[in-house]
C-alpha cells in the first residue's frame, strides 16, 4: 500500500470517529444519570409476516441505569412496530433487576412488553422471579424501573425458605422493600403453607 493510501485511509477513518463521536454525544437522548447500552443483533424479517411496518430483532440485550440501580433485558426476539418505536414485544425474555445496597432480582417469562422510554416492562406468561432465597410465579408482572415497583398478579406462588403463600396479587417496592399481598375478592385469604 501507498504512503499516499495509507494517509487517506487514516483520515477518513479518522473524520468516522469524529461523526461518530459527535453523533454521539449530542444527538442520542441525553438525560440525569442515564445510560442506555444498546445492543441489537442480527436485525432480521420474518418470511411469514405479513405486517410490513414491522422490524424484528434477534438477540437482544438492552441495559438501563439511573444512579446506582441497573435493569438489563435480554430476549431472544424483538418486534418493533413502525407506528411505536418505544415499544418493543418479546420473546424469551430474562431480565437481571440490580438495585443499590441490595441483591439481584432475575426475571424470567415467555413475553414481554417493553417501553424504551420510561423502561416500564410488563412480563407475561410462566412468569418467575428470583433473589436469594425466594422464588414468585406468576402469569404478569408489570414493573417500573424509574419508580422501582413491581405488581404480580394472576395465579401467584410465593415461596422463601420455610414459607409458601398463594395470593392474587403481590405489589413491590423495591426501594424500601415494602410487599402487600392480597387476594383480589375480599371474601377470599391468602393461603400460607409452611414448608417443613
Amino acid at each position: 500500500m501507498s504512503p499516499k493510501s495509507l494517509i487517506q485511509l487514516t483520515i477518513i477513518l479518522l473524520i468516522i470517529l469524529i461523526s461518530a463521536t459527535v453523533y454521539l454525544n449530542y444527538f442520542i437522548k441525553d438525560t440525569k444519570d442515564l445510560t442506555i447500552k444498546i445492543k441489537a443483533s442480527k436485525a432480521s424479517q420474518s418470511e411469514n409476516i405479513k405486517d410490513e411496518a414491522t422490524n424484528y430483532f434477534e438477540n437482544i440485550n438492552y441495559i438501563s441505569e439511573i444512579g446506582e440501580n441497573k435493569y438489563e433485558i435480554i430476549a431472544n426476539r424483538a418486534k418493533i412496530k413502525i407506528d411505536e418505536p418505544d415499544i418493543m414485544f418479546l420473546e424469551n425474555v430474562t431480565a437481571f433487576i440490580t438495585l443499590k445496597n441490595s441483591n439481584t432480582i432475575k426475571v424470567t417469562s415467555d413475553f414481554g412488553k417493553y417501553n424504551s422510554k420510561n423502561y416500564d416492562t410488563i412480563f407475561s406468561k410462566n412468569v418467575i422471579a428470583t433473589y436469594p432465597d425466594h422464588k414468585i410465579t406468576g402469569e404478569l408482572l408489570d414493573f417500573s424501573f424509574v419508580n422501582n415497583i413491581g405488581i404480580l398478579s394472576t395465579n401467584i406462588v410465593y415461596v422463601a425458605s420455610k414459607t409458601k403463600m398463594f395470593a392474587d396479587k403481590i405489589e413491590v417496592n423495591f426501594i424500601n422493600n415494602d410487599t402487600k399481598i392480597f387476594m383480589l375478592d375480599q371474601s377470599k385469604k391468602v393461603i400460607v403453607e409452611v414448608i417443613n
